[in-house]
């Protein structure tokens, strides 16, 4: 039996050591990233924890990973706390750098983060699992390399919120608490998240080497890159532009999907910008409830850099420093290499206004034409006007013909009182009566389009404080029912789909590090 917690009053504990090597759920690990060279990596186990618990175990990602879920949630519990290693893993952490807020920073990397490898899925789709608060790697930049059970529960409901909204997204299989207590603005439990992506590579990892001007190493990855994510670029007449076109239209469809539910990144630095098109870092990240272009929810984003409405030209921007890490493999003439990444850097806008443009006329049941998507902007003006709910409003909209005291009443009732959106209304509908489509067919492509269910700023902060103050997660079970499903009206639940009262409201999001 592992040794219970001893706390003193500072937190400190006795240790439990490393067990022998255990299979997760009879998988074999690999980790074809730690065959690159050295230099791209730390080799390194995670800190053991003494007191584990499995808190939560993404059931339905297990067994599309290949696990069993009752054999992982009996046998495993060592591995998601860093306490035992896979079979046939080699743990490492990955080095990087990047522009936080616009300022370079040369060297970052996993400063508290462990890869314990990849794996094949179901659909044999190379995946990696990595354990995010897992103690500190070379990369810690002074700090303790762990992660408290706020902003663990934090990016395992948004993530799966995501991945329910069909947006890429990376994906959380476990939390772990691990009986320490970690020091931030207070004392908090200490925590564990279980991480699964496409990969965990980087627009910085490309400007880590392109910092040291290591023309090879830059080669090496993206080779590597192209041939795990983009393989049909290799058959391009130049791969390393077809790749960068591929990482092109990934994001900008990415960016696009996220301004269409309302979700607003918090912190889009190139080292969170990931190259297969995934979200990636969840940290001072929110869902806006009533609607204004220039929101921002991070604490630190004081000038409103990564505001939502900002979030295409960033997105733009971190291209073009990705671009600049691939111009010496592109053309050994700077000149000319600078002519064909501009070229494919000039479609980030069409593909990304195409996608978002074509998504808002599907929002409110139109196809998509520059009459429809001129009404469409129409109504962000007069939500924006009466800060009206963004997610309760599309939902709602198909009321304002079956019943439209049910729309005031769950959508925001200033926008019933604006004089431009009755206006608008009336324009709406003649519009939708006069498509060939039937009304039931209609709503119902709206109802598939438009979530019920978000992961609200509000809820999400209430499970946290009942798994802090009272060990307490049955509210995280029922936000996950909720938002892993978020199409589907569901009567017990439907507190989770309201607005937050004026008190409840939470205008500031934290990092947590």
């Amino acid at each position: 039996m592992p040794a219970r917690t001893k706390y003193t009053s500072i937190g400190t504990i006795e240790r439990k050591t490393r067990g022998q090597p255990k299979h997760l759920g009879n998988l074999n690990f690999d980790n074809t990233y730690s065959r690159l060279p050295k230099s791209f990596f730390q080799t390194i186990a995670p800190k053991p924890v003494s007191d584990p618990k499995l808190i939560r175990l993404n059931k339905s990602l297990a067994k599309e990973l290949g696990m069993d879920p009752s054999i992982v949630e009996q046998q495993n519990l060592d591995i998601f706390a860093g306490n035992a290693t896979p079979m046939k893993s080699k743990q490492i952490a990955m080095a990087y750098a990047g522009h936080q807020f616009g300022n370079w920073v040369p060297r970052l990397g996993d400063g508290r983060a462990v890869l314990i490898g990849e794996v094949l899925d179901e659909n044999g789709r190379r995946r990696d699992i990595q354990l995010k608060g897992s103690g500190p790697t070379l990369f810690s930049r002074m700090g303790d390399g762990r992660a408290t059970i706020g902003p663990v529960i934090r990016e395992y409901i948004v993530s799966e919120g995501m991945a329910a909204l069909n947006i890429p997204t990376t994906r959380s299989l476990a939390i772990v608490t691990t009986g320490e207590l970690v020091a931030r603005e207070r004392m908090e439990p200490g925590a564990i998240l279980t991480r699964v992506a496409s990969s965990h590579i980087r627009v910085g990892t490309f400007q880590y080497f392109y910092g040291q001007q290591d023309e090879d190493a830059i080669r090496k990855l993206a080779d590597y890159t192209i041939n795990r994510h983009y393989p049909s670029a290799a058959k391009d007449s130049n791969p390393y532009v077809g790749f960068l076109r591929s990482v092109v239209n990934r994001t900008a469809e990415l960016i696009s999907s996220w301004m269409l539910v309302g979700f607003i990144h918090g912190v889009m630095n190139t080292d969170n910008s990931s190259i297969s098109g995934e979200t990636i870092d969840y940290g001072p990240c929110a869902f806006m409830d009533g609607f204004y272009p220039n929101k921002v929810f991070s604490s630190i984003d004081t000038l409103g850099r990564y505001a939502y409405d900002q979030q295409p030209a960033v997105g733009l921007w971190n291209l073009s420093r990705f671009a600049e890490t691939l111009l010496c493999i592109i053309n050994s003439n700077k000149e000319k290499a600078t002519v064909e990444a501009r070229a494919v850097l000039e479609t980030y806008w069409p593909t990304f206004e195409k996608h978002f443009h074509i998504g808002l006329c599907q929002k409110i049941g139109l196809d998509h034409n520059e009459e429809n998507l001129s009404l469409t902007f129409r109504l962000l003006d007069c939500m924006s006007e009466t800060r009206a709910d963004f997610t309760n409003t599309f939902r709602n909209l198909p009321k304002l013909f079956t019943a439209p005291d049910i729309f005031d009443l769950e959508t925001e009732e200033k926008l019933k009182f604006h004089k431009e959106f009755a206006e608008w209304s009336n324009e709406w509908k003649t519009k939708i009566a006069e498509q060939t489509a039937s009304l039931d067919a209609t709503w119902r492509n709206m109802y598939e389009i438009n979530p019920l269910f978000i992961p609200r700023n509000h809820q999400i902060q209430r499970v946290i404080d009942f798994a802090i103050d009272a060990d307490d997660y049955q509210p995280l079970d029922q936000m996950l029912t909720a938002i892993t499903d978020p199409f589907t009206e569901n009567a017990e639940l439907k507190h989770l789909a309201k607005q937050p009262k004026p008190e409840e409201e939470i205008r500031q999001t934290f990092c947590g590090t």
